[in-house]
């Protein structure tokens, strides 16, 4: 029998559930341990915050929200990997990367309070805004990536998107785009196990998702994205290969999304409660917790002072959201058209009206 290809998908992991090493040969990202502790300490803050914003959404002082509970490792490291220069088109709960890349928790609450000023990002201005629509994002970091190499500029494009994501045309199209045109992008499919209610296993016949990007001559890798040191490494290759013109690369980081798909979900509808317990034994906080407090680098007191100082701060960023004053209703007529469609100015005229005001 004549074979025309063969592939394989390397699966990176270093630290496991217990947070013990499972390999001796640690990378640069596992030995630069003021790194891993500074990084930690972001995804303590992350956590806090969202904790808060899903308190506000049920107090009534925050619109639907999608929690990132249990992505904390892939979402920091992603953005911790990322430079300047280059592009995120993330989709609507990378919170972890957006703040490594400068935007404000209170962009966050803005945007999920119902004000667009919320994308309205101050750093970094360059990035992408939420993407609610499902992979759409994946085409926008695609034409980013092109436009990067028709330049000739140093930045490459970095996406994610979900499990039920990697579904779409979208993603194929910008994968198929990245191959043919060898493309400096990096495509993060964040595998949390469901695409609000439908299982992975609903999803697609492909024994990996990574693999979904041979189809477009792509790199392909799996990642525990519950262990910090192997979400680095793995954006390292991916973009050390996308910055001297090798490709793009399709990275699938397996974790789990330990909520309610959004605080208008239920996942206890169709999700078995014994899943959800064995997914929390694989929680990156405790995991990365053990394995710096193993190395002498971290303790309960240091926690607790820390935890403590996020919650300050993270109280700061909702007070200045909650400080913002309201647009004005006709906000929503002025940024969709440059030059409106006079039903439009009609419906704005209107609304100005219905609160008395000339």
């Amino acid at each position: 029998m004549n074979i025309a290809a063969k592939f394989e998908i390397e699966f990176l992991q270093y630290l496991g559930p217990d947070g013990q090493l499972v390999r001796q040969d640690l990378p640069e990202s596992g030995r630069d341990t003021a790194r891993l502790k500074t990084l930690f300490k972001q995804m303590l803050y992350v956590r806090t915050f969202d904790t808060k914003a899903i308190a506000l959404q049920r107090t009534g002082k925050l619109g639907t929200y999608a929690s990132c509970l249990g992505h904390e490792a892939t979402h920091v490291g992603i953005g911790a990997s990322m430079r300047p220069e280059d592009v995120f088109a993330p989709s609507y709960r990378e919170y972890g990367a957006q703040f490594m890349r400068g935007v404000r928790p209170r962009d966050v609450l803005m945007y999920w309070g119902g004000d667009e000023r919320g994308n309205d990002y101050e750093i970094p201005r360059q990035d992408f805004s939420w993407s609610v629509p499902i992979s759409t994002q994946c085409l926008h970091a695609a034409g980013a990536a092109l436009a990067f190499k028709l330049r000739k500029q140093p930045g490459i494009a970095v996406t994610t998107c979900g499990d039920g994501g990697s579904s779409k045309t979208d993603f194929y199209a910008a994968l198929n785009s990245a191959g043919a045109y060898e493309l400096p992008l990096v495509l993060c499919v964040i595998n949390n196990g469901w695409a609000i209610s439908v299982p992975r296993s609903a999803q697609t016949g492909a024994q990996t998702l990574a693999q979904k990007g041979l189809a477009g001559g792509l790199h392909c890798l799996q990642v525990d994205g519950n262990d910090l040191i192997a979400v680095l490494e793995a954006m390292r290759r991916a973009s050390e290969r996308a910055r001297k013109g090798q490709g793009g690369t399709v990275i699938e980081f397996v974790t789990y999304r330990l909520s309610d798909h959004t605080t208008a979900d239920d996942a206890r509808r169709y999700r078995d409660d014994a899943e959800v317990k064995a997914a929390w034994e694989r929680d990156p906080v405790p995991r990365l917790r053990t394995w710096l407090t193993a190395q002498g680098l971290w303790n309960e007191q240091e926690e607790a002072a820390w935890k403590e100082e996020c919650g300050l701060l993270v109280d700061e960023e909702v007070n200045a959201y909650l400080a913002t004053p309201a647009q004005p209703v006709e906000a929503m007529f002025d940024y969709l058209y440059a030059d409106p469609p006079p039903e439009l100015l009609a419906q704005r005229a209107a609304a100005i009206a219905a609160e008395g005001r000339p």
